[in-house]
């Protein structure tokens, strides 16, 4: 069984900046690459971006590049995404998830059926 949890939402002004965590809090996170989603009211659910189980690789969405970033603690079983320059098209809710295959690479890590276990989601609003 796995359980991941997302924290660190909440609302902030344009430009500013949040830090997301994702903690699994039953199971682990070790082998496995980890993905960000988010899906804002009336808007199917996106990708973010992902991380590589070593952490050695990240990919990205193109609204993310420049302003998020991923990392992740193996030994916290944590992952974050900090983001940075935020803006109102950013308001949405947040999702953290663990792909399907341990040791796997990023191949189809943008799709949300490469993954198995997702989080309950955190809400992010950016006002003006």
């Amino acid at each position: 069984q796995v359980r991941l949890v997302e924290s660190g939402g909440g609302l902030v002004q344009a430009g500013g900046s949040l830090r997301l965590s994702c903690l699994a809090s039953e199971g682990t996170i070790r082998p496995y690459t980890m993905g960000w989603f988010r899906q804002a009211p009336g808007k199917e659910r996106e990708f973010v971006g992902c991380i590589s189980w070593s952490g050695e690789s990240r990919y990205y969405a193109d609204s993310a590049k420049g302003r998020f970033t991923i990392s992740r603690d193996n030994a916290k079983n944590t992952v974050y995404l900090q983001m940075n320059s935020l803006k109102p098209e950013d308001t949405a809710v947040y999702y953290c998830a663990r792909k399907k295959d341990s040791y796997s690479s990023l191949g189809s890590a943008t799709a949300s059926a490469s993954y198995t276990y997702w989080g309950q989601g955190t809400q992010v609003t950016v006002s003006l």
